[in-house]
């Protein structure tokens, strides 16, 4: 009876110490993604704001943002979060080169661009990397993601043809912005089965190569002191809000690092449209970007190209595995049969 009763309690408090670490991990996973939602957010308006207030200059931001992820990361590393592994430097040379352009290119769009039409713009990312994955890599796509990408390039031309604010600079920035940070997604996935490292060992080597390459060329592209030179006389509202900046950029990546793995892709992809629809909206409310009708149109184009391509591209990935499963059951199924 004694032993009955024991066995009773020992059932119930190893469930409730399941249910306990269940708990424990919705709660963790719902923090990083609150933390990603609002940092990924507020380093757009962060930064636009820094470009239109103090008029910061752009590389010298990015050198800093570069420098603190580093610092970060080296904090992290001794607090046991991840272990970096070590690598060449000619091996993160290449991508490293490319997460500069990549960064500088993208800040540069949000400087001279609405954000509107910056946030719209790093939409083009998704086709492009399906050019370069086909024509270079030979990867194919079905026929049904392909067509998602005609309201994607509508959206995309209406919000830009029709902006008032629309400049041949900013527009420039933008294409180049889309062009290496395409070239950049591809290699970091590429390079990460290659190198046998998770996301945080290569920006381990990442980020403090990219800081090195933009200090080489900062002197030839802005100026170091005077005005509105890197080392010269700033408020120090304008000093904290670089400060906040730098802390923002490491918060996203951190809080990238850990929710990659723990959630599945859906939740993930949706998580990005909301960040998307937040940030576009937070543009047209907080620096008054004019939003005409024609516009308005584009984006809701844009927004239907995105929400069909994740759909269309996670059935797909859904069904290969089930296949994969049938196949794998029939040839055990087989096997026992033989054996037989």
């Amino acid at each position: 009876m004694k032993r009955g009763c024991h066995l009773r309690i020992r059932r119930a408090l190893s469930q409730m110490a399941i249910e306990i670490g269940c708990y424990d991990n919705r709660a963790r996973i719902s923090a990083c993604l609150a933390i990603n939602l609002v940092s990924s957010i507020s380093i757009v308006f962060t930064n636009k704001w820094i470009y239109v207030h103090y008029g910061f200059p752009n590389i010298s931001l990015t050198c800093i943002h570069f420098l603190t992820t580093y610092l970060g990361l080296l904090i992290c590393s001794v607090a046991g979060v991840f272990s970096p592994k070590k690598l060449r430097v000619l091996d993160v040379f290449p991508l490293s080169l490319t997460f500069c352009g990549f960064v500088v290119f993208t800040n540069l769009s949000l400087q001279y661009n609405t954000v509107g039409t910056y946030q719209l713009a790093k939409v083009m990312t998704t086709p492009c990397v399906m050019f370069i994955h086909i024509y270079f890599y030979g990867r194919k796509y079905s026929h049904r993601v392909k067509m998602t990408m005609i309201p994607i390039f509508l959206g995309v031309f209406l919000n830009s043809y029709y902006d008032v604010r629309f400049n041949t600079l900013g527009t420039t920035f933008a294409i180049v912005g889309v062009l290496v940070t395409s070239l950049y997604q591809v290699w970091i996935s590429t390079k990460q089965e290659e190198l046998e490292v998770n996301s945080m060992q290569l920006l381990y080597y990442q980020a403090p190569l990219s800081a090195f390459l933009l200090g080489c060329v900062i002197p030839f592209f802005e100026p170091l002191s005077g005005d509105k030179g890197v080392f010269g006389v700033w408020s120090l509202q304008a000093i904290a809000a670089v400060a906040v900046s730098a802390v923002i950029a490491f918060s996203v990546n951190l809080s990238i690092y850990f929710i990659i793995g723990k959630t599945s892709p859906v939740t993930y992809n949706m998580f990005g449209h909301l960040k998307f629809s937040i940030t576009l909206l937070g543009g047209y409310f907080i620096f008054k970007d004019p939003l005409s009708s024609k516009q308005l149109l584009g984006i809701l184009l844009t927004v239907c190209g995105i929400v069909a391509y994740t759909h269309i591209r996670m059935s797909e990935q859904q069904k290969a595995k089930k296949d994969v499963q049938v196949k794998t059951l029939d040839v055990t199924g087989k096997k026992r049969t033989d054996d037989v």
